[in-house]
């Protein structure tokens, strides 16, 4: 490899411009100052709330994230939200294992540190890399943590991630009181015309419990629970009314809801270990190429795949040991397999299986027996793909009779014919007909 010539341009070697880049310019910022300078790189846009992305419900998300663990782990049933209106605190209280109280102080304010790195202590968990609650306590003017567990309790208190107060373990009167209660008021220095919409917060506890059958959340004092899981969440989310009744089919680690509505295009939504995955990722595609493959070999006919997901609303949610997500709000799933190739997982039954062979095989045998035991919902269905069938020929037929008619209107306008002639041309016989000079 040649050696690379070197720069002549005096004004990027001069002695001023050297002594302008010294020892001096590096600066090392501490876990909370990193944050605080750089919200957006944990918990996405700032916003001012009026968005349901916005960062404020971020910070609320991170929190209940670890409730639903606690959850999803087989403990806690229920969590309690309260969102003051007036002065934006929060208060998420869930009666999980709560947090080792010798590990409170560390669980909160040190960056990459928690039980879910371990991942056979929360295999299939959401927040996977420690920084979410540490991340709500550097954002918040005031954060508070408090763990009841086996008849102890210890809590600590920040202001703007600097420790303020901090109670060691101590005895408490309920022997049986167990979980986490996370207090915190967003900073009005970083979120600074944000104020929360209890309507985006309501869409989010509507989220988990469709996700998490069985879960009960409040918030400010009003119930919300799930039973018939992706149903409910279909039913009460998409735009139109469905053609057929909802086909929900669950198993180990996966959920569908299927159905068509009476509308052009697709409507899909995706989650992954309980979360909301709006740009979806490599589950989505899987699904969506795998539900028409079934669809398709169903039917016995060649439909095309667009005409069976044309009009179609579906939601698909799985969980996957370590996700990868694309960034830290992960929106976007980017994990090819079911299980990480580490030798901490190799006796999981899903190893070496990919998202999209786990996600085909899951529908070619429950969606296809589906299909298969309720003739009157596959009917239906067949149906709707063949009228979106016709309609696309006749729209393809319509679009080629009008490039065919375009095309004869420009042959016989006679502004528009070929040009022959060439009007500076000296050889040409009539050069006063062309139209192009």
């Amino acid at each position: 490899m040649p050696t690379p010539e070197p720069l002549n341009n005096p004004d990027l070697l001069s002695p001023s411009a050297v002594a302008g880049y010294t020892e001096e310019d590096f600066r090392t910022l501490s876990w909370s100052e990193h944050i605080r300078k750089r919200p957006g790189m944990y918990i996405g846009k700032i916003g001012d709330g009026t968005q349901a992305d916005d960062g404020i419900y971020i910070l609320i998300k991170e929190v209940i994230d670890n409730s639903i663990d606690e959850f999803v782990m087989g403990v806690g049933s229920e969590i309690r939200i309260t969102i003051d209106s007036e002065t934006n605190e929060v208060q998420i209280r869930d009666y999980g294992r709560g947090i080792p109280l010798g590990k409170l102080v560390d669980a909160t304010s040190k960056m990459n540190t928690g039980a879910k790195i371990d991942s056979q202590a929360f295999k299939k968990s959401v927040g996977l890399n420690g920084v979410g609650l540490k991340a709500v306590n550097a954002l918040s003017s005031t954060f508070t943590v408090q763990s009841w567990r086996e008849g102890e309790t210890s809590s600590v208190t920040y202001e703007r991630a600097e420790m303020i107060a901090h109670t060691p373990a101590e005895p408490w009167e309920d022997k049986e009181a167990h979980g986490t209660l996370v207090t915190f008021t967003p900073d009005a220095e970083v979120f600074r015309k944000s104020h929360y919409d209890l309507r985006h917060v309501e869409a989010l506890v509507r989220n988990y419990c469709y996700l998490n059958t069985g879960l009960t959340l409040y918030l400010n004092d009003k119930k919300y629970v799930s039973r018939h899981g992706l149903q409910d969440f279909l039913s009460d989310t998409i735009t139109g009314d469905p053609l057929y009744p909802i086909i929900r089919l669950t198993g180990p680690d996966i959920e569908v809801a299927i159905t068509h509505i009476d509308q052009y295009g697709e409507e899909f939504y995706s989650f992954v270990n309980g979360q909301y995955t709006t740009q979806g990722g490599t589950h989505l595609t899987a699904f969506r190429e795998q539900v028409a493959r079934v669809i398709k070999e169903f039917s016995g006919k060649g439909f095309e795949y667009g005409d069976i997901r044309s009009g179609m609303a579906a939601a698909i949610s799985i969980r996957i040991i370590e996700p990868e997500f694309e960034s830290q709000t992960k929106i976007k799933l980017g994990s090819k397999e079911m299980v990480p190739q580490d030798p901490m997982f190799e006796h999981e039954p899903l190893r070496g299986v990919t998202v999209q062979k786990f996600v085909g095989d899951f529908l070619k045998e429950k969606l296809d027996n589906y299909l298969h035991m309720h003739p009157d919902v596959s009917e239906v269905m067949l149906q709707t793909i063949q009228a979106n069938e016709r309609e696309r020929k006749a729209m393809s037929g319509v679009t080629k009779l009008a490039r065919e008619r375009a095309k004869k209107a420009s042959l016989h306008n006679k502004k528009l014919r070929d040009c022959t002639e060439h009007y500076n041309d000296p050889k040409a016989k009539n050069p006063e007909l062309t139209s192009i000079f």
